[in-house]
């Protein structure tokens, strides 16, 4: 399980399934996993392990690119020469697309609304524009809904209809990089790589990398449970849609493969932690500082406070007691440890960008 490549679990579970499901290889697969030790020392909590998705591709890392394999894909096979997608000023998800989708040719038009101002947001921007995305500031998710069909009015008269990618590429399409990443752990687990894991902590931002790995748990045969941690107060996912989500995935693979056993997708299957968001998305909490400063000096593994560190706060906060306590702990990294500035040939001015964007670069 040493060798990195392009392969899928999917394909070596389901012989032939990948003919079935258009793809452009963007990953760099297994991601490795490995014990926590200093850190789980240093917190109190044995048994603690990382899946190392920071790592997944060589222009940028992270949880995005195992699901824009797939959109991107069918994108492609569709002809399909852009597309609209969403988040905060200072989205990773925005940025993977941007980053990837102009690998593959095709224009990326991004609609963004605000979150919190950090260094790492302006960057964020910075680098949308540097790799070639359209960006549209929205003050509300309300403008949001309007500017996109506007951009879609445009792209009809100039004849191309954008396609739109949901927020993080939650789609049935995005989950399915989630069902085989799964996949890909419970070969890891076979080899003797790590232990099953109890619990597999993530962020719940859309939802959809947390539904993929429910699934594909389930597929694969491990006992292991998600313990998905909410990071959002937009649109926040109810379990109800997550479980329709994950059925409407296990039929798009029962549909690819009949080998593909039927299993149960339900609200139940996400365990989902609440309380760790803090003032709103996007806002950094003293207990996510906490845990990126500890991870960082106990590990060396970076994370942002937005997604990955609240994730692994609300571990810290509950690894120790019931159900989780003495139990073996998996912290899903779905932070990049890429940078994506190594791709572009200088980082533009801030003033290069939309005009309503200029704001979040002037002092406070």
């Amino acid at each position: 399980m040493s060798k990195i490549d392009h392969a899928l679990a999917l394909e070596r579970r389901f012989p032939g399934i990948g003919e079935r499901l258009a793809r452009v290889p963007l990953t760099r697969l297994p991601t490795t996993v490995q014990p926590l030790t200093r850190l789980g020392h240093a917190v109190d909590i044995e048994r603690l392990w990382v899946k190392r998705d920071d790592r997944t591709g060589q222009a940028y890392g992270g949880n995005k690119l195992r699901k824009l394999e797939f959109i991107l894909g069918d994108l492609k096979r569709r002809g399909r020469r852009s597309l609209i997608t969403f988040g905060g000023i200072g989205t990773n998800h925005g940025l993977a697309t941007a980053i990837c989708a102009r690998q593959i040719g095709l224009k990326t038009v991004l609609v963004l609304v605000p979150q919190p101002v950090s260094a790492g947001v302006r960057s964020s921007l910075l680098l949308g524009h540097a790799h070639g995305a359209e960006l549209h500031y929205a003050p509300t998710v309300a403008r949001a809904a309007a500017t996109t069909m506007g951009l879609i009015a445009r792209g009809i008269l100039a004849g191309d209809l954008p396609a739109i990618v949901p927020p993080g590429g939650t789609s049935v399409l995005g989950t399915l990089g989630y069902v085989d990443a799964a996949l890909e752990l419970a070969e890891q687990v076979a080899a003797g790589e790590l232990p099953e894991p109890d619990w597999i902590f993530v962020p719940l931002g859309s939802g959809g990398t947390a539904t993929g790995l429910a699934l594909g748990l389930k597929l694969a045969g491990l006992r292991s449970r998600v313990a998905a941690v909410l990071v959002t107060d937009i649109l926040a996912p109810a379990p109800a849609r997550l479980a329709r989500l994950g059925r409407a995935c296990l039929r798009r693979l029962r549909r690819a493969h009949s080998g593909v056993p039927h299993v149960r997708a339900s609200a139940e299957d996400l365990a989902v932690l609440a309380g760790y968001v803090g003032r709103c998305y996007g806002a950094a909490t003293r207990e996510a500082e906490d845990a990126r400063r500890l991870m960082e000096e106990c590990e060396g593994i970076r994370l942002e406070t937005t997604y990955s560190a609240k994730c692994l706060a609300a571990l810290l906060a509950v690894g120790r007691r019931p159900p989780y306590g003495g139990k073996h702990l998996l912290f899903w990294n779905t932070y990049s440890s890429v940078d994506p500035a190594a791709g572009v040939a200088r980082m533009p001015d801030f003033r290069e960008l939309p005009r309503p964007f200029h704001r979040f670069f002037w002092p406070d």
